[in-house]
């Protein structure tokens, strides 16, 4: 592994002025390619102590083994180098943009002599009118097939021109009047430009005028009588109307704009772009960006803006480019480089409200769900599972593939309403009837991440003993505790049967709850909470079970009793089962400790009523519609609730109004007097 300091510029070699860097492995290869306002502050920066890097970048400046530069005389320029520099190196360490498919685009040949309108995919040629990309090559099939009746342009290939050339006689299309026929001299090759011309402008955005003019033309030729052209003007008018609604209005005033929207997690990101055309959505594209280094939203907004518009000609660059949030080069830059790319001003913003905000939102649900399919489809995958597995297994140097992962979060507010979680994945895949919540009780001591952890997989595992072993007092005696562990979705459990077999559950005939055995134990976090299971798993005498933890902010795995983590490859897709198992972790743990920590913060002056449990206080709440009204109600009218009798409408009306009394006597040292009294015995309301 190359030391940095080897190849490190000596002080007062780097220019302060902008420019652009590369870094080369020994092999000469170049394996990152960045841009700088200031070369030496930027380059100084990689060469610091290796402890004080990030992860990423420590194994980019230890796989280099050397560096050069390329000073330019602005940022702009330093956008355009570093763009050429990306696409012809094709960095390892730079952000990878990977096209989850090959959109088609409308293509106009306006380079030919006789230009031509067809379907293309792939990269884009010089001298071509390009509308797009659309989802689907049919859908640009049909608007074509509309258009040709006012735009009767060339599609045929350049075969089957020449071949109508020398016979003198059209296609089929010519015939039916879908094309003018230049091939025949029915329309000179100027001619047939203009009405090419035509159906780009028209494609353009620049709709109205052609819907105009062809009902002027309509309304002229019935006034003249010519009711047989008027009846073609007004088909060919009916067609450029059904062109238009396939494409839904969005922005009003035919504005030009590019909304781009990003859904990422620490592997990938998911890119979503609307082209808006004359207000209207011409065409949608998604790909997948591999986040190889670790970047933000502006980073990653700004290579996404060099990747896209890098290659295109200023036609490709529209008006406004929306964004959801701005690059990370200096203000202005990226701005300045869109607008010398198109050759007018182009406005690069977040849109803040109004139909571009929505709009934006709409682009922004189209990445989220891109992500999730993308996600869904690699866990769906047999082989990409197995691979996951066995990656896991080598990296964690076990002796099978954890086919049984079990994942546990720690969630919690300030340390209240402390909850946990418990997923199951089998064979790289969610079990979610194996799912569990605890609700953490604090038995050891404390509430923090590491004791909450702690005492949720000793309960876990002591409750594993208890289902397997038979009787839990038996366990409990065995261990120290008391066998009957609570849990957030069920009460104490029972002891089993003797004639039962171990670990079945004598009312369903089923396995227990915890009567499997993980092969792996996950945790979320780092080494702390990683030193914490281990100390549970060893109190409860479990040692065959491996055990690691994930940090979120670096994706590090920990093990227990090692001082550095082990970091598996950005591509691994054995990293990606472990994040999908951590993420789905945290997600039930939170929901659980929002419902808790919502009925924490909506308890009512009701709690505590003896008497009133939790299906009387739903009723009253439901029957009255709110505390305040139910306070004003009488006993009567209390006790008229079906199931709440006389005693219970008395103590809730005497809560009610000592609860008032108490809101109102507050800081006056009356609220203590006002409520009301109830016999710690019997529970009963006293005069």
């Amino acid at each position: 592994m190359p030391d940095p300091a080897t190849y490190r510029p000596k002080p007062g070699e780097i220019p302060v002025e902008p420019g652009v860097y590369r870094f080369r492995d020994p092999g000469g290869r170049v394996i990152y390619v960045g841009k700088a306002k200031s070369l030496r502050a930027r380059l100084s920066n990689y060469f610091q102590d290796l402890s004080a890097l990030h992860p990423r970048t420590m194994a980019m400046v230890t796989t280099a083994a050397s560096v050069e530069w390329t000073v330019v005389a602005n940022e702009v320029e330093a956008l355009q180098l570093e763009y050429s520099w990306i696409k012809e190196f094709d960095p390892r360490f730079n952000v990878k943009y990977r096209d989850d498919k090959s959109y088609p685009y409308l293509a106009v040949t306006m380079g030919e002599e006789v230009p031509r309108v067809q379907v293309l995919r792939g990269a884009k040629r010089r001298g071509t009118r390009y509308f797009g990309p659309y989802t689907h090559a049919w859908a640009i099939r049909e608007t074509v097939d509309l258009l040709l009746r006012v735009f009767p342009v060339r599609t045929c290939s350049t075969g089957v021109y020449k071949r109508a050339a020398q016979v003198g006689r059209p296609c089929l299309l010519g015939y039916i009047d879908k094309c003018s026929a230049p091939c025949v001299g029915r329309v000179s090759p100027e001619e047939h430009r203009e009405l090419a011309q035509d159906f780009c402008d028209f494609m353009a955005g620049q709709t109205q005028r052609f819907v105009r003019r062809t009902e002027q033309e309509m309304r002229a030729a019935a006034a003249d009588l010519d009711f047989e052209r008027a009846a073609r003007l007004r088909d060919d008018l009916g067609a450029l109307q059904r062109a238009l609604e396939k494409s839904a209005v969005v922005l009003p005033d035919a504005t030009d704009a590019d909304v781009f929207a990003i859904a990422d997690d620490e592997l990938e990101a998911a890119v979503q772009v609307f082209h808006v055309r004359g207000g209207r959505v011409r065409g949608q594209r998604g790909w997948v960006v591999e986040k190889v280094e670790d970047v933000g939203a502006p980073e990653l907004v700004e290579q996404l803006l060099l990747q896209v518009y890098g290659g295109e000609s200023g036609e490709g660059v529209p008006r406004e480019v929306l964004v959801p949030s701005l690059p990370a080069t200096v203000e202005g830059d990226v701005e300045d480089w869109l607008s010398e790319l198109r050759g007018s001003r182009v406005d690069l913003r977040v849109p803040q409200r109004g139909d571009k905000r929505a709009l934006m939102e709409t682009v922004q649900r189209n990445a989220v769900q891109a992500l999730a399919l993308h996600k869904t489809r690699r866990a769906g995958d047999l082989t990409t599972r197995s691979r996951a597995l066995q990656e896991v297994q080598e990296a964690l140097g076990l002796e099978d593939a954890p086919l049984r992962i079990e994942c546990f979060d720690v969630s919690h507010t300030q340390e209240t309403n402390v909850v946990a979680s418990m997923v199951v994945f089998e064979d790289g895949l969610p079990k979610k009837g194996d799912y569990r919540r605890f609700s953490v009780r604090g038995d050891e001591g404390g509430v923090d991440d590491t004791r909450a952890m702690r005492e949720v997989l000793l309960r876990r595992f002591r409750r594993q003993r208890a289902d397997a072993a038979g009787p839990a007092d038996e366990v409990g005696a065995a261990d120290g505790t008391s066998g009957a562990v609570e849990l957030a979705d069920g009460g104490p459990s029972a002891a089993a049967p003797r004639d039962v077999p171990a670990g079945i559950d004598p009312d369903t005939g089923r396995p227990r709850r915890f009567a499997y055995t993980p092969n792996l134990v996950v945790v979320d976090g780092g080494r702390p909470q990683v030193e914490a299971a281990a100390r549970a798993l060893a109190d409860a005498g479990v040692v065959d079970v491996a055990l690691c933890g994930l940090a979120k902010r670096l994706e590090e795995v920990w093990l227990p009793g090692e001082e550095h983590p082990v970091v598996l490859p950005r591509t691994s897709e054995g990293l990606y089962l472990l994040q999908r198992v951590r993420d789905e972790a945290h997600r039930f743990a939170i929901t659980y400790h929002r419902g808790k920590r919502s009925r924490a913060m909506t308890a009512s002056a009701l709690d505590g009523v003896p008497g009133l449990g939790q299906t009387r206080r739903t009723a009253l709440l439901k029957h009255f519609g709110s505390v305040k009204k139910l306070r004003a109600a009488s006993e009567e009218e209390v006790a008229a609730v079906p199931g709440v009798g006389p005693r219970t409408a008395r103590a809730v009306v005497a809560a009610l109004a000592g609860a008032g009394a108490g809101a109102a006597g507050a800081g006056t040292g009356e609220a203590a007097d006002a409520l009301p009294a109830f016999d710690a015995a019997t529970g009963e309301l006293l005069d």
